[in-house]
């Protein structure tokens, strides 16, 4: 590892990372860092000593067909924001947990993968221009890059405070998707390990073989959002789901929050 790759006419076309070998000799699948991406990086050690990749702040997932569907999406393109490093870019431009990020500084963002790549080619300190579809709605915002090598090396301490227990469970509701609901009560953030920041409605139990079961949600998931729309409380979720069916939606996009507070979205089809 670390040679160079060799093309037939003796032109080097990247750099040897790692091989698959079943002997552990060199004999196997290699790997290699194309040389566009290994020139951008040796410019970068030869200026400033290190690397230095643009940082957006943003935890991205895949636009699937389902969660077009749930966001009123024409098409399954994009980069769907799931969540946004506090302080970060994105958050002091206002790119939300929702958006579907579709251009990135000009250039269309057609498939998950392709945004980080974008990001961290660009300059840090560099402000590009974010297109972002938000409840349907195109918007445009400015966003200054920051350091993504910075951004890995800072240890966030995070302050929890202790909360006395409830002498009373809140009530579980069965709701809709196959989904067993309650209020989230400090309770139940102990049962479940919940952070002090995560707030919406708990999921208690799942169905076996329900929508929400098949999507993998389970029990300790809290739900922050459906569609969009926040929601707070078991009430609250049912008249959601029964506004997008009488709207003709066939899915529900759930905005999901585990134990530690990382956030999905999920696209459950309603019954």
């Amino acid at each position: 590892s670390g040679g160079p790759l060799f093309n037939m006419d003796g032109q080097v076309i990247g750099i040897n990372t790692a091989i698959i070998s079943p002997t552990g000799g060199s004999i196997g699948i290699g790997f290699a860092v194309p040389s566009s991406t290994a020139i951008n990086v040796i410019q970068q050690l030869r200026d400033f000593g290190e690397t230095r990749r643009g940082w957006l702040g943003v935890r991205i997932q895949e636009v699937t067909d389902e969660i077009a569907e749930g966001l009123a999406m024409d098409d399954a393109v994009g980069a769907l924001v799931a969540g946004v490093t506090d302080a970060g870019p994105a958050a002091e431009a206002g790119i939300a947990p929702g958006d579907v990020i579709v251009k990135f500084d000009g250039r269309p963002v057609s498939a998950m993968h392709e945004l980080p790549r974008m990001v961290a080619d660009e300059p840090v300190g560099k402000e590009v221009e974010v297109v972002v579809i938000r409840k349907g709605a195109e918007e445009t915002l400015k966003v200054k890059l920051g350091h993504l090598e910075e951004a890995e090396a800072e240890d966030v301490a995070t302050l929890e405070t202790d909360q006395p227990p409830e002498t009373e469970e809140p009530a579980v509701v069965a709701g809709p998707l196959g989904l067993t609901l309650s209020d989230l009560s400090p309770t139940l953030r102990e049962k479940f390990g919940i952070k002090e920041e995560i707030n919406g409605v708990v999921v208690t139990d799942v169905t076996e073989g329900s929508p929400a079961a098949e999507k993998r949600v389970q029990a300790g998931d809290v739900i922050i959002e459906i569609s969009q729309e926040p929601v707070d409380s078991p009430e609250a979720i049912d008249e959601r789901i029964k506004q997008l069916k009488t709207d003709g939606r066939k899915s529900a996009l759930l905005l999901l929050a585990n134990k530690n507070g990382d956030l999905r979205f999920v696209a459950v089809t309603l019954e």
